[in-house]
């Protein structure tokens, strides 16, 4: 039978988001409760995103608002089951719900606040955290470098401690992994690639890399601390004497903290005309957040890696049950 569902624009640029929807196409549709989506950014994304066959979503939110959205910007909802919600508290509580019961594999922010979002997955009595410390990734599609970049974390965890650390690492790690990296290799960032006690980022990059080396970190090459340009740059490794799989190869790259991985993500968008995926993971299911600023493209990249996300959990949960 012909697969007729549109495929992603094959524009240069996108080539590696492209790879990804792609490869989520061909896997069972994911699921996806889709918290308040009462603009045209959030309802569109989700409409866009079923088009080409990558979620089923169910809209959570008052169905009044949902519907009058979707007759304004001509959106096509018809056959999407509408879980009727108060107000933005209400819809993303109910959203959490479809994940606690069952019923959604994945969350996406609509037009409510993040932190509205998150509270209700945080919550200690309704919420769906797992042991694992939740965390953000971007995935960067940054134009003349071959392969996406993953960056951790630069939207969740300001400040975060050497064992939260352990988590976004590994957060990272198995996102590498569902969305298909041969080989994990990253790199963990400060402002130089020597270990001072002057600078406490090298010491912690010094003691994650021991920690992986004793498996307390599983699945991926660490090597760090790295500057940056030693970590993506095979020419500014050599120049540092830096011999290691990950150095001038890295394709996770971890910050110091929120700051610095805000303002290497932004710098990408902003100055090298890349493009920026997110996600965040450590839920029990993976968590598109969209925003105003993403390009629809993005966007659908977003809903992709959740995709390939839930896929993940999906077969590792099968794994487990045999």
């Amino acid at each position: 039978m012909p697969d007729d569902r549109p495929v992603l624009p094959a524009a240069p640029r996108h080539e590696k988001y492209a790879r990804l929807v792609e490869a989520a196409q061909a896997l069972p549709v994911t699921r996806m409760a889709i918290a308040h989506p009462c603009d045209q950014v959030s309802l569109e994304s989700a409409v866009e995103a079923a088009k080409l066959g990558l979620i089923a979503p169910i809209l959570v939110g008052p169905p009044d608002r949902i519907r009058d959205v979707a007759a304004r910007w001509n959106l096509d909802i018809n056959g999407m089951p509408i879980v009727a919600a108060e107000h933005s508290h209400d819809s993303a509580a109910k959203a959490v719900e479809q994940v606690r019961c069952g019923a959604a594999e994945a969350l996406m922010k609509g037009s409510l606040h993040t932190d509205e979002l998150m509270a209700a997955v945080v919550s200690k009595t309704d919420g769906i955290r797992t042991g694992r410390r939740i965390s953000h990734c971007f995935i960067m599609d940054v134009p003349n470098h071959a392969d996406p970049l993953i960056i951790t974390d630069a939207a969740v965890n300001i400040a975060p401690t050497l064992d939260e650390k352990v988590d976004i690492i590994q957060n990272a790690i198995d996102l590498a992994h569902a969305i298909g990296f041969p080989e994990v290799r990253v790199a963990i960032l400060s402002a130089m690639e020597t270990v001072t006690s002057k600078v406490p980022s090298t010491v912690e990059a010094a003691a994650l890399c021991k920690m992986a080396e004793r498996g307390q970190i599983k699945g991926g090459l660490l090597d760090g601390p790295l500057a940056l340009d030693n970590a993506i740059s095979v020419e500014a490794a050599a120049i540092k004497g830096i011999v290691s799989k990950v150095a001038g190869h890295a394709n996770v790259l971890v910050v110091p903290d929120l700051e610095a991985g805000n303002m290497l993500a932004k710098s990408l968008s902003f100055l090298a005309g890349a493009d920026a995926a997110g996600i965040v993971l450590g839920a029990r299911v993976p968590i598109v957040l969209t925003s105003r600023a993403d390009t629809l493209v993005t966007r659908l990249a977003s809903c992709a890696v959740a995709a390939l996300v839930a896929e993940a959990r999906r077969a590792s949960a099968s794994i487990m049950g045999d």
